[in-house]
């Protein structure tokens, strides 16, 4: 029975489908925090934070090798957060997003 939880527990890497996502953030002074998600194997995501006082637009540029980038506009009000997702026609191996804010 050992032998056996120890093949399984030994399998369980296998079974994670997580991509590397790399992030590049133009903040402009804002005081906005972001956290990635994998949400599927062609679906990517970000959860953008507002925890200043002035509220913010913000643009998420998502890349994902040779497909077209998706971009999706965020308003985020001042201590407040949103999400914006990307789904992809192919598998994600690695998803690159390009984050700009600016103070609306």
């Amino acid at each position: 029975m050992k032998k056996f939880c120890c093949v399984v527990l030994a399998l369980l890497p296998l079974t994670a489908f997580a991509y590397p996502i790399d992030v590049q953030k133009e903040l402009n002074g804002l005081k906005i925090d972001y956290e990635t998600f994998d949400t599927d194997n062609d679906i990517g995501s970000i959860r953008v934070a507002n925890y200043g006082d002035v509220d913010a637009t913000c643009k998420a540029v998502f890349s994902n090798g040779p497909e077209a980038p998706r971009t999706r506009s965020i308003d985020v009000p001042a201590g407040k957060h949103k999400n914006a997702t990307a789904k992809f026609t192919r598998e994600i191996i690695k998803l690159r997003i390009k984050l700009t804010c600016a103070p609306k």
